[in-house]
């Protein structure tokens, strides 16, 4: 008979600590598992949009600064009658002096006749001033025209053109060409000479070019 009752509170706790343990784990375990899935997503794909963004200014200005460039180099060709209008001056400024030194020679260079009363006919040779004002007059114009040939290649601009805003460039690298194919384009407009056909040659062509630009792969284009 005094067996029974320890056994009955040991029997009643074992349910007991089973209710606290079962109810207490079931309740912890389900809120961890959601909130660990549903905040990784988000950070992975907001960051995607960051690369087209940075995409997007890519440098596609400087090619077309470039081309804009030299599309306006290459394409504003000169027109005939501001190259007409260069050479005038250049001519002026070149073969003015010279021309004066000339004018002045050839009158004291001349021979002089005379008659006199009875008939008599007699001449007098010219003086050596006048052949030496004509030398020296021909050295000015040769000098100057070497000075223009070397401002068209160097700078790509004689006087005339500065004043009418015209440059003469190479079609390849539109830079000027040097002294020694300016040169050489200044013997080219031997070409041009015939017929004066070379000379208006640019009122047809596309590039509004002579013989001699064609031969020498040049332009004359307006210069900004």
């Amino acid at each position: 008979m005094g067996t029974p009752p320890p056994y009955d509170p040991y029997g009643q706790q074992q349910p007991g600590y089973g209710q606290q343990q079962q109810p207490g784990y079931g309740q912890q375990y389900p809120p961890q598992q959601p909130p660990a899935y549903q905040a990784t997503p988000p950070p992975a794909y907001p960051a995607q949009p960051a690369f087209p963004a940075a995409a997007q200014p890519p440098q596609h200005g400087v090619p077309q600064q470039r081309y804009g460039y030299a599309g306006g180099a290459i394409g504003d060709y000169a027109h005939w009658g501001s190259r007409v209008a260069a050479y005038i001056v250049d001519g002026l400024i070149v073969g003015l002096i010279p021309a004066i030194f000339y004018g002045i020679g050839i009158g004291l260079s001349a021979g002089t006749t005379t008659i006199d009363e009875y008939g008599n006919v007699s001449s007098s040779g010219g003086s050596a001033a006048g052949t030496l004002l004509i030398l020296v007059g021909a050295v000015i114009a040769i000098a100057g025209g070497l000075w223009l040939v070397y401002q068209e290649g160097t700078t790509g601009q004689t006087i005339g053109k500065k004043l009418v805003n015209i440059r003469l460039i190479s079609e390849q690298t539109s830079q000027p060409i040097g002294f020694g194919m300016a040169f050489v384009r200044k013997i080219a407009h031997i070409l041009d000479g015939f017929c004066y056909i070379g000379f208006l040659w640019p009122l047809f062509d596309a590039k509004k070019q002579t013989f001699a630009d064609k031969v020498m792969s040049t332009v004359v284009v307006r210069s900004h």
